[in-house]
């Protein structure tokens, strides 16, 4: 059921585009505005409070390696999982693809290793998160594909690639046992990159500090659902 919901956030993300091939800018925005508020608030309601439990300060490294992590991925990746997609000379670096890659691995890696700890509603506030975050990546990486020319063919060939991410992160944790002693080390570092990406969009999501109703009701009903679940 993990893999299923992973691979269907991306699905949904591109029939999102190809169907409402003329989403607007705005649509996108108010759609990163809630994920981003989803992310900071199952961060701070669920996923911190749990990785501390008997652990100390010395989890809080992790958290550090995790967000100092993400902006290195930033780097390559130019920002797409935070709503940024430019390209330049219609042309994809090959490091974005990676990068994005890299950070969809990391993401899922924590979910397989649930598997050995047995914390239902853990797993479930973390893959509801990643979902909800990767519906507005894809449209982005979508919109970034059809900006640099590429065929619906060749599109959807790396939107798969990018989709069978995760779940290979979660297939790692949950085969590789060794990785279990080491989960709440690696949750750490996960919600470190959800700490960086959530508050970057955010930030961003108040355009030149100026109140915008909807994306305070986009941040208000993803912060209420984070509590609720």
């Amino acid at each position: 059921m993990t893999y299923i919901v992973l691979i269907a956030s991306v699905v949904v993300g591109v029939l999102l585009v190809l169907l409402g091939k003329d989403l607007k800018p705005n649509v996108i925005k108010l759609l990163l505005a809630f994920s981003g508020a989803y992310l900071f608030a199952i961060s701070v309601f669920h996923l911190l409070p749990e990785i501390y439990v008997d652990q100390g300060k010395k989890i809080g490294l992790f958290l550090l390696i995790g967000f100092i992590l993400q902006i290195i991925l930033e780097f390559f990746s130019k920002g797409i999982e935070h709503g940024h997609g430019h390209v330049s000379n219609k042309a994809i670096p090959i490091s974005m693809l990676i990068s994005l890659a890299i950070h969809a691995y990391l993401e899922g890696m924590p979910i397989g290793g649930i598997d050995h700890h047995g914390h239902s509603h853990f797993e479930d506030s973390l893959l509801t998160g990643i979902a909800l975050h990767k519906i507005p990546v894809t449209i982005v990486l979508m919109s970034l594909f059809a900006q640099a020319g590429f065929s619906k063919t060749k599109s959807l060939a790396y939107i798969a690639i990018f989709a069978i991410m995760s779940p290979l992160g979660a297939l790692t944790g949950s085969l590789v046992s060794e990785l279990s002693h080491y989960h709440k080390e690696i949750t750490a570092i996960v919600v470190g990159i959800f700490l960086h990406i959530s508050t970057t969009i955010l930030f961003e999501s108040s355009e030149g500090h100026k109140f915008n109703i909807q994306k305070l009701l986009a941040i208000s009903v993803g912060s209420i659902l984070a509590w609720m679940v």
